[in-house]
């Protein structure tokens, strides 16, 4: 086959079957879901799909007035879509690597904008970081997702996971921090020199940080966060 031809691109860049399961890599930024059922994902995700598939918007009160009333405080930027069908479903986020986790009966934290996917038998909620939400543009929020099945995030770059253990603890940049061990309720300190150095908006200035016992996932990057409208949520 000729170097560069047509074929070979095709032969190249062609979707390929690993059997892996429902969730599968089909490259390290494209997720495949082969969908029998019901499955999340971020809005905006999808790529390209074929089967019966139907794609359906969160509903107001999908996921009971609770969920409603936090997203409306927050304006977070994470909406939902539920597929539905058979089908296979490819997704990807702004070219970010993406990573498959299966809690086993575990728990995990997620930053809202780097949530890709997971299963319905996950449980879900939206955690507000309050105390840091004044001092960063848009303020920040979680998902704390629970249970058994398979859960897929995105990271800018490849991750670095950093464990935490007692008396130990761990200080990340809230621009950079995907996500963290459901063990850990992160803190947050605010260093005055640095504030001062770089200015009051920096990131810089206000630090996450985990002690206890866990892990907490780092990107090489520092991702900003634009907060939605009053009254709405972010698209």
């Amino acid at each position: 086959m000729a170097r560069y031809s047509l074929d070979e691109f095709v032969k190249q860049t062609g979707q390929q079957d690993r059997g892996q399961g429902l969730f599968e890599l089909e490259t390290d930024r494209l997720l495949e879901i082969n969908l029998r059922g019901t499955a999340w994902i971020k809005t905006g995700a999808m790529v390209a799909y074929r089967g019966d598939v139907k794609f359906t918007r969160e509903g107001v009160l999908e996921h009971g007035v609770g969920k409603l009333l936090k997203r409306s405080f927050t304006g977070e930027g994470t909406k939902l879509t539920k597929m539905t069908g058979e089908g296979s479903v490819y997704l990807a986020d702004a070219g970010k690597k993406v990573i498959i986790l299966r809690l086993e009966n575990q728990a995990v934290h997620v930053n809202g904008n780097d949530l890709l996917a997971f299963e319905p038998s996950i449980e879900w909620d939206i955690k507000l970081m309050r105390k840091v939400a004044a001092m960063l543009a848009g303020g920040l929020f979680n998902v704390r997702l629970e249970g058994t099945g398979m859960v897929a995030i995105t990271s800018h770059y490849d991750p670095l996971t950093l464990r935490v253990t007692p008396g130990q603890p761990v200080y990340t940049d809230p621009n950079a921090t995907i996500a963290w061990s459901g063990t850990l309720q992160p803190s947050f300190k605010t260093d005055i020199s640095l504030k001062t150095f770089f200015g009051r908006g920096s990131g810089e200035s206000v630090q996450m940080a985990f002690d206890g016992d866990g892990f907490v996932v780092v990107q090489p990057y520092e991702e900003v966060y634009m907060q939605a409208k009053s009254g709405g949520t972010a698209t």
